[in-house]
């Protein structure tokens, strides 16, 4: 299985190969003296090196475009057109003696920075100390994730900051090499606050490997299918209410709950035109080793992320796949292809998925905030984006506007009572990074 090769280059005249075969003899670093072209051939070789590597991982071709790095500019400006967010894609390349940076925007180009000061040493060792501190239950009370939170934003955001800002940039789509797959952006820092307060963020393997025709769901209905109770698993109490806040309450569907959701039904309700999204609340993790190792489990089986094809959701009217229970498993390469490549494996534009098992009260508060604002909240006369949407959830929760309260899970929209065996657990934190730094929208922000 291909590994991913350090990146040190600005290549010409770069053909389709497997990235360890030309990119490694380069040796010209990305500097801030290069000039745009350079830049741009380094988007195009790059883009060509990730795409073989999740090619390799899913053992299958997963792109017919080939976009350079001016074309993507070109890219990002008719598709600003068509939703009136500005984009733009970083590429964050980590290496073993620097971090490498490339920005491309519609107005500004392609541009890049070399940051001497880390290395992909530091910044997984950095981003595993943050995952760790962010997610402990004894330091859910605390500020402890912030020194790392904001090392990685000074890093990896703070370089671009004055060319984000003059450009009035909205959207990121962060596209990065291996240790950065499983870093949630979302909580990075400034010193005075998190990234997601100041842009809505997707995690892409490579722009050649995205939709780029933005989804309209406002008229389709959710499937929403899941498991409360396992044979193996820890029980997900909360799912019954979450899938029928969703599909009953939230949003027009179905609701498919413990025996009635298995792979053959799953297969035989996403024939049917009307669903635009499939919600899946129920466990799933991504592993270490080959596609077969991680999974999403049913009632009666698991489903692989190799066997996901099946599903032909490419040839189905499916706009957003959504997984409201799941896990990466931290410091595995693998896990982070089978994460960052989910969107495009299962043949949809997007996916909304976490980086890390969240309380399944925490869950129910976030799914049901972003449905409800994906549903009904519009901006300048158009519908909400989705990573709009997820944004606006995560600082819902961030403000303490969406909270558990006295038996109820209470947001600004109204009050939901929980079942008994629920509400005694209401006395978490959802302000906490921990509730939603983790959920990341993959593939298509749009």
């Amino acid at each position: 299985m291909a590994r991913d090769a350090q990146f040190s280059a600005v290549p010409s005249g770069i053909s389709r190969v497997h990235p360890t075969a030309q990119l490694q003899d380069r040796k010209t670093q990305i500097s801030q003296g290069s000039s745009p072209s350079d830049f741009a051939q380094a988007v195009t070789a790059i883009e060509q090196q990730w795409e073989t590597v999740f090619e390799d991982y899913f053992g299958r071709n997963l792109s017919e475009a080939t976009l350079s790095g001016e074309e993507i500019g070109e890219a990002l400006a008719v598709v600003e057109q068509k939703t009136g967010q500005k984009s733009a894609v970083i590429y964050m390349i980590p290496g073993e003696d620097k971090l490498e940076l490339l920005l491309v925007t519609a107005d500004g180009g392609v541009t890049g920075r070399t940051i001497a000061e880390t290395n992909q040493e530091m910044l997984i060792e950095t981003a595993q100390q943050l995952r760790q501190r962010m997610t402990s239950p004894s330091r859910r009370s605390t500020r402890s994730y912030l020194p790392q939170a904001q090392q990685l934003y000074t890093w990896t955001i703070a370089p671009l900051r004055d060319e984000l800002q003059s450009l009035g940039i909205e959207n990121l789509l962060l596209c990065v090499g291996p240790g950065l797959r499983a870093v949630p952006f979302a909580a990075l820092h400034d010193g005075e606050e998190f990234l997601v307060e100041q842009y809505s963020l997707a995690l892409i393997p490579a722009f050649n490997m995205i939709d780029l025709n933005p989804s309209n769901l406002a008229n389709t209905e959710v499937l929403a299918m899941g498991a409360s109770l396992f044979e193996n698993l820890s029980p997900l109490p909360a799912v019954p209410v979450e899938l029928s806040q969703i599909a009953r309450y939230l949003w027009p569907g179905e609701v498919f709950l413990n025996e009635n959701f298995t792979q053959e039904n799953l297969q035989s309700q996403l024939q049917e035109s009307r669903y635009g999204i499939v919600h899946l609340a129920t466990h799933a993790d991504f592993q270490e080793g080959d596609p077969t190792e991680s999974y999403i489990q049913l009632w009666d089986s698991q489903l692989t992320l190799n066997d996901m094809q099946q599903l032909k959701l490419d040839e189905s009217a499916i706009g957003l796949m959504v997984l409201s229970a799941c896990k990466t498993a931290v410091g595995s390469q693998d896990a982070e292809k089978g994460f960052a490549g989910l969107a495009i494996q299962s043949g949809v534009p997007s996916a909304l998925a976490s980086l890390w098992y969240v309380s399944d009260l925490g869950t129910l508060a976030l799914m049901s905030e972003f449905y409800n604002t994906f549903k009904t909240e519009e901006e300048d006369a158009r519908s909400i984006l989705k990573a709009e949407a997820l944004q606006k959830t995560q600082l819902a929760m961030l403000r303490g506007e969406v909270r558990l309260e006295d038996g109820n899970l209470v947001s600004d929209r109204g009050v939901l009572p929980l079942p008994g065996e629920l509400g005694e657990f209401t006395g978490e934190n959802l302000a906490h990074p921990y509730f939603w730094a983790g959920f990341t929208l993959i593939g298509s922000p749009w």
